[in-house]
């Protein structure tokens, strides 16, 4: 048989020519780096978290006073700052100060950062707010910091075609302040603690991105 004398079908050309071209769609598309996809929002993902991953007690400006008005009432800082006291994070002293209607015995309970504390206190990367609100501030008292575990579903809204956004939806894994195992910790910083026992897939976070003329872009605000 001379086998110089075999052609292919028009039958057998046609479904080679769409096998290819379905072959190069699929290419184009797995390499699409503006694909709202999973693999390609993890790096995005990766860097937001490695810059803003920290968990924070919006603790700026020390050293920070407490009035018997306030210890009265129950504020956030008397409940957490004999806490941290008993952990060694912070001392406190007691200060006179100008007598006032807020604070009619002209004293305060001053708590100080001790260099146990002072670990925990580090720069945190500001984000501008809106006109007229304030800059976050560029140091925090941080206790944890997130890393991405998997993304584990992207929801996107096409709606601007210039500029899509996507909200990604994660599982991750924490790395918490030794002190945070403590139960009073955990009982007066509860957020933190519900954060860090929902690592390894018990809890989902969600980031949102905008793609830009530079890729995609995480999102400073709530999604």
């Amino acid at each position: 048989m001379n086998f110089r004398s075999i052609r292919p079908s028009r039958h057998a050309k046609t479904l080679a020519g769409i096998a290819l071209v379905s072959a190069l769609a699929a290419c184009s598309t797995s390499h699409d780096a503006n694909a709202p996809t999973a693999e390609n929002l993890a790096a995005p993902l990766d860097d937001y978290l490695a810059q803003r991953g920290d968990i924070c007690l919006a603790m700026a400006d020390w050293p920070i006073d407490l009035t018997e008005a306030e210890a009265g009432a129950g504020a956030r800082h008397a409940i957490q700052f004999p806490v941290m006291e008993q952990l060694g994070l912070v001392h406190s002293t007691i200060v006179a100060v100008p007598k006032s209607t807020e604070n009619p015995d002209g004293a305060v309970k001053r708590f100080e950062l001790t260099d146990a504390g002072r670990k925990f206190y580090k720069p945190h990367a500001s984000v501008v707010q809106g006109a007229g609100q304030q800059k976050q501030p560029a140091n925090d008292f941080c206790v944890a910091h997130l890393k991405r575990e998997q993304i584990v579903d992207v929801k996107v809204d096409a709606s601007n075609a210039q500029h899509p956004m996507a909200v990604v939806s994660y599982t991750y894994q924490i790395d918490t302040a030794p002190w945070m195992q403590d139960a009073d910790a955990q009982r007066v910083f509860p957020m933190v603690a519900r954060i860090a026992n929902g690592a390894g897939g018990k809890l989902q976070l969600r980031q949102g991105f905008t793609r830009g003329d530079k890729g995609w872009v995480a999102q400073t605000g709530p999604v």
